[in-house]
């Protein structure tokens, strides 16, 4: 399926509410965007929407994610939450094609890795693995399969175990 994915704008903000209503059914994650788009871990171009010709059939959203190391620093990640694609296209590569964009488009900012909790037979396919391969780890109780990471950058994560600290955000929206 052709898309055209880019950076979402000002103008589309209500139907991204929608479409994260309509995918999850029910309010919690267009919330949790609405939060993160009015805090200090949203960056703009990694709030990414895809079109099929006029019709917004998907959105995904990559903010900054500290990572408490072990050794005393902090680090910077991603969160890769929430992505939404409209029912009557799931299972027809748009949250494929959402990830990839989004991962590339990190990567070209400069940023090294992406932490993502969710469905462990989805995301492995775009090089997630088991975060505690790192020695990650987070304050959710979550099986360690569906708590995943990618380095953007070959061995961004060597020597920065902790724990990830997700933004208060995420907590406010249950």
């Amino acid at each position: 399926m052709k898309l055209d994915i880019r950076p979402e704008t000002a103008a589309e903000i209500p139907a991204i509410h929608e479409l994260h209503e309509l995918a999850f059914g029910q309010n919690n994650e267009s919330r949790l965007v609405g939060k993160l788009r009015d805090s200090q871990h949203f960056i703009p171009e990694l709030s990414v929407v895809a079109y099929a010709g006029e019709y917004l059939v998907g959105h995904i959203l990559l903010t900054r994610l500290p990572l408490q190391g072990n050794d005393g620093q902090t680090y910077e990640s991603l969160a890769l939450a929430p992505m939404a694609v409209t029912p009557a296209l799931h299972q027809m590569g748009v949250g494929g094609q959402l990830v990839k964009y989004a991962l590339k488009t990190a990567a070209d900012m400069g940023f090294e890795s992406v932490i993502v909790l969710g469905h462990p037979e989805y995301y492995p396919r775009f090089g997630f693995s088991p975060a505690s391969k790192f020695g990650i780890r987070t304050a959710y109780e979550v099986p360690d399969a569906a708590f995943m990471a990618i380095e953007l950058r070959p061995g961004a994560l060597a020597g920065k175990s902790g724990m990830v600290v997700y933004p208060k955000e995420f907590e406010e929206v249950g």
